[in-house]
């Protein structure tokens, strides 16, 4: 068990930390969070039947540890969207004009904050499909939804994404650009 329980954590820690992360936006949470993963799995790998990825089955128990963990704080729907405030988001590339920075920041900026417009729901499908780069029926399987629901939560979420970023867009004065969300 030790080998098998080291080779998920070499594969996938860094992806589990990081999903956890922009789950609940609080690093030290997180961290937390990712330890009563490792306790789950460690519980519950003999029971693991291999109809999916372990990948797959070790983001599942993540997102049920973070829905837990929602549960148990009082007024927890009102601290999950407080979570999902990216503001603070910073790109390093260094080929970029200064110019060119500032307006991918504002992109960037722009979409993290439309994702405070959509459901938990559909903000978990985003941060795993698009942040965490999951397949429909990888995602499916980690939300124990069909293929069918993760598709249309997905469809109706880049559709809030696009009309909040269009509406930001326009308050800010960002009249020429168009800023594209879409996979």
């Amino acid at each position: 068990m030790d080998s098998v329980f080291d080779d998920l954590y070499k594969k996938y820690h860094q992806d589990l930390f990081q999903f956890l992360v922009y789950l609940v936006r609080n690093k030290e949470q997180a961290e937390d969070l990712v330890q009563e993963v490792y306790i789950r799995v460690l519980k519950s790998y003999r029971n693991f039947e291999g109809r999916s990825s372990e990948k797959t089955w070790l983001f599942s128990i993540a997102r049920n540890v973070a829905i837990d963990s929602f549960r148990k704080q009082k007024g927890w729907k009102t601290k999950i969207f407080e979570k999902f405030d990216f503001s603070s988001n910073q790109i390093k590339d260094e080929d970029l004009m200064p110019d060119e920075i500032t307006i991918q920041r504002e992109e960037i900026r722009w979409i993290y904050k439309s994702l405070l417009k959509c459901t938990i729901n559909q903000r978990a499908v985003i941060i795993i499909r698009y942040l965490q780069d999951f397949s429909i029926i990888e995602t499916a399987q980690i939300l124990g939804w069909t293929e069918s629901k993760v598709k249309t939560t997905q469809h109706r979420a880049l559709k809030i994404l696009r009309q909040e970023v269009e509406n930001l867009r326009l308050k800010e004065g960002y009249e020429d650009e168009r800023i594209q969300v879409e996979r």
